[in-house]
């Protein structure tokens, strides 16, 4: 006899509890070092399309993980997947913190990225198996909130403490804390779970990974390499081949490692194609807005993040609230209303000069971060909820993977843009400079004037990738659209195929 898969058994909460400190520690470890680039830039000499591989890196080593974690979910218990991402997270962090040069600082944070690729898609498929659909959206909303207290925590923190201590302190502050939720998750963590009969398709793992890393791995060295070398379109086109033929492979599967049948479900696949345009503009913004308060206009860390605190704060209180109106009116409204928000404030950091007053940039990051707090969890909460049970593992990882992918391509595509523009017009304006020069300059009389055209040339970086962005987020509001309400739906499947999956799942 036919049957659908079984509902959920109610919140898990003291599990949800422990997740969320783990989860939310990972977060802080994330946005606390976006204050601190330009200090680790100047400590270990390196320049804007390197140091960029810390965030970049950490994404890349998300998206070769990530793929994999819809099997690690069905074959290992809670305590276990969050036992090992923990244990994985500390140790990243005392590498990290240790670091007296710039690779063994990114292999640090590498490790640090293994366990946080556990983590997230771990989280929110307990979330999902633990509120039923008409609840979703408030239960995400207070996970919203306490993820975005550590945007709200870590910037304003971060330039606290580079300001009066070395950078490498803030590893150190880390590292008790995680492992004292390690700890904590040994003690009082003790789900069990049944033994599954699923194994994961190695060619898969090295299907995936080629393809999700070198995709990474490309789009990132085009900063340093240029978009002509070798190493930057051989990986691309890896990449994609490797991607491609990955995709297939997991269609033909019957137990595939990551389900693509997921996307013929529309409001999942519009989901997705809204979250990664919103993920590129979103986290480029973040690495350039602190390179701008503190190489151009001078401004010191930890003023740098008192500067962004107010649009995190922000952002974190309406987390709550968004997941309330999202059970009530649905996601299209509050995705427009939110993308037309983040089109309009993009275009306005597009226009920055070295007179833009501080209470400008706080207003204006405020009011980006409000638009976007409009956007993240509702779009992808309404897809997810289109999704059958069965089919949860997948979509927490798929989103996951797409977030991690589509951050590190925009990053690293929008840091292109600001380094090309910048190298073009500096060049410019040096012939120009050299021109109006009358008589032979003093070395002193260069070194000023190469200064100066260096600033104006990066704004005009900074500008032209931003306006980039508004674009981007132009056509998320187009998407955005085309919204509906989800409705979960279910896959009529054999009675031993739902006892089977439900094991895999619960």
């Amino acid at each position: 006899m036919d049957h659908s898969i079984k509902e959920n058994n109610g919140p898990k909460y003291g599990i949800l509890i422990i997740l969320m400190i783990g989860a939310f520690i990972a977060f802080l470890n994330n946005t606390l070092l976006n204050i601190a680039l330009p200090s680790i830039m100047k400590d270990l000499d390196v320049g804007t399309s390197t140091v960029q591989w810390l965030s970049t890196g950490y994404m890349l080593v998300n998206g070769i993980l990530i793929p994999t974690t819809a099997f690690l979910i069905q074959k290992y218990s809670v305590r276990h997947l969050f036992l090992t991402a923990m244990l994985l997270f500390s140790a990243g962090s005392i590498a990290a913190g240790f670091a007296h040069v710039f690779p063994l600082l990114l292999a640090g944070r590498m490790i640090q990225a293994a366990g946080s690729a556990i983590l997230m898609p771990l989280l929110m498929n307990v979330m999902l198996t633990s509120f039923p659909v008409e609840k979703r959206g408030a239960a995400m909303g207070v996970f919203g909130l306490v993820m975005m207290g550590a945007p709200a925590i870590g910037p304003t923190l971060s330039g606290w403490i580079v300001e009066h201590y070395d950078w490498r302190m803030l590893f150190h502050f880390i590292t008790p804390i995680a492992v004292g939720i390690l700890l904590v998750g040994f003690f009082l963590l003790k789900d069990k779970k049944e033994k599954i009969d699923v194994r994961i398709d190695g060619f898969s793992v090295l299907l995936s990974s080629l393809g999700f890393g070198g995709l990474l791995y490309g789009f990132s060295t085009a900063g340093s390499k240029g978009w002509d070398s070798p190493q930057v379109y051989v990986t691309l086109i890896v990449g994609v081949i490797s991607l491609a033929w990955f995709i297939l492979r997991q269609l033909k599967m019957e137990s595939p490692m990551l389900n693509f049948k997921i996307y013929k479900y529309p409001m999942f696949a519009l989901s997705s194609a809204i979250s990664i345009v919103i993920t590129m503009a979103m986290f480029s913004g973040m690495m350039l807005l602190p390179i701008y308060v503190q190489t151009i206009r001078g401004i010191s860390p930890f003023d740098a993040g008192l500067m962004l605190l107010p649009g995190a704060i922000l952002m974190a209180v309406m987390s709550p609230i968004t997941g309330r109106l999202f059970d009530k009116f649905g996601g299209r409204g509050l995705a427009v209303i939110g993308l037309a928000i983040t089109v309009v404030t993009s275009y306005y950091f597009s226009t920055l000069t070295v007179d833009t007053t501080y209470t400008e940039l706080i207003i204006l990051y405020s009011l980006r971060m409000f638009g976007m707090s409009m956007v993240m969890m509702p779009v992808s909460t309404n897809g997810l909820n289109q999704l059958p049970k069965r089919y949860y593992p997948h979509g927490t990882a798929m989103n996951s993977t797409i977030q991690q992918v589509s951050g590190a391509i925009g990053t690293a595509l929008l840091v292109t843009i600001m380094s090309n523009r910048t190298e073009s017009h500096a060049k410019q304006l040096m012939e120009e400079g050299m021109k109006n020069l009358t008589g032979q300059p003093t070395p002193e009389v260069l070194a000023a004037m190469k200064q100066q055209i260096l600033m104006k040339a990066m704004l005009e970086g900074i500008n032209l990738a931003f306006f980039v962005t508004v674009f981007i987020a132009a056509v998320a509001l187009i998407l955005a659209f085309f919204i509906k309400r989800a409705k979960q739906e279910e896959d009529i499947i054999s009675g031993e195929q739902a006892d089977k999956e439900m094991k895999a799942i619960n």
